[in-house]
């Protein structure tokens, strides 16, 4: 059997959430299709940087714009194969009969405001093309299925639930001075894109009252680039009367995220909408209680090892806040189920289920 693998959501330098579900499924895929002739689809200057077994090709795609729909359905038509494999969403207008797509959320159905209008008409014809032409659908989470349900009537036996994975790998890393970091302690954390629907204007409103009520040295530590209404979101951060103990850090690169993780009181994640939310299972992973939302798929994913609020609440997110800060005792319970917690997540069983998918 020939099967491709759309790689080109994988392998960029600056990997966020559904890039790093590519990447880690495509790598663990690797010693999971041993039977099967494997082509990966690159854009022209991506470079794949782990080894590929010899069963696998390698073909980069030089198409500069509308890479999927022009010159990955060229390469699709011109040089047919079996099955097509896309973590990421878009399925190609010209694509095999069977075709594997997964879906990670609606995140614009469900909170159309925090999208451009050109992001949610693209999203949504993309997104239903894509459930519309794939022959099986692999959905992250339960509240993903529900989603897709209700909102696009995708069919119940047209998808197949496939958690996320979690490998802790920060034993390999090469660790760097974490002077920065200590400076920087004691801090509340959240890591993330920086737009409305991670709901940075309520995790500044919470932090606001936080200080207010408690008086604590804590700063308010957010990492990860600017999204959709950044104007606004930095307007507010410069309303605060605790400006100064707000710290933006822009992308943070793998090491100095896992030092951050580490280091940080609470990991702040309660976000409007999640399809998965990998976030809150790598703070679980370094012994850090959480605070996420009661929505979406996020208590399916925290299991009851999280602090659970309303995230449309400000007031709530800061009583969890002080809470975890002022009570170790429940601080250190929540950080043991947590650590029991992310024990039902691998990146290996993820991908053995996909291989699954597709091979049958």
């Amino acid at each position: 059997m020939k099967i491709g693998i759309d790689g080109s959501r994988a392998f960029l330098k600056q990997r966020t959430g559904v890039e790093e579900y590519s990447y880690q499924v495509i790598r663990q895929l690797r010693t999971r299709l041993k039977e099967h002739r494997v082509i990966l689809y690159l854009r022209g200057t991506q470079r794949v940087d782990f080894s590929v077994p010899k069963n696998w090709q390698i073909k980069k795609i030089r198409f500069p714009r509308l890479w999927t729909q022009i010159g990955l359905s060229m390469e699709l038509f011109l040089h047919p194969i079996d099955v097509l494999f896309v973590p990421a969403h878009t399925v190609p207008v010209f694509h095999p009969k069977k075709t594997v797509v997964t879906i990670h959320g609606l995140e614009y159905e469900i909170m159309p405001e925090a999208y451009s209008p050109f992001e949610r008409f693209y999203m949504r014809f993309s997104i239903k093309n894509s459930c519309r032409w794939a022959t099986k659908i692999i959905c992250v989470s339960k509240n993903t299925k529900r989603d897709l349900m209700n909102l696009y009537e995708v069919p119940e036996d047209k998808i197949n639930i496939v958690y996320e994975g979690y490998e802790d790998k920060t034993g390999e890393l090469d660790w760097e001075d974490g002077s920065e970091v200590e400076e920087m302690k004691p801090y509340l954390f959240f890591m993330g894109r920086l737009e409305k629907r991670k709901n940075i204007l309520g995790i500044v409103e919470a932090f606001d009252l936080f200080k207010k009520k408690t008086k604590a040295k804590h700063k308010l530590v957010l990492g990860g680039k600017f999204g959709f209404g950044e104007a606004e979101i930095r307007e507010r951060i410069e309303k605060s009367e605790y400006r100064k103990d707000i710290i933006i850090l822009g992308y943070v690169k793998d090491v100095k995220k896992w030092q951050l993780f580490k280091n940080a009181a609470v990991f702040l994640f309660p976000t409007l909408y999640e399809g998965f939310g990998l976030p809150v299972l790598e703070a679980q992973s370094q012994g850090v209680p959480v605070v996420t939302s009661n929505t979406s798929s996020l208590p399916e994913v925290a299991n009851g090892s999280a602090y659970l609020v309303d995230p449309t609440e400000p007031e709530m997110i800061s009583e969890a806040m002080i809470t975890l800060v002022q009570n170790e005792k429940m601080a250190k319970d929540m950080i043991k189920r947590g650590y029991e917690n992310i024990k039902r997540f691998s990146w290996k069983n993820c991908a053995d289920l996909i291989a699954t998918v597709l091979t049958e």
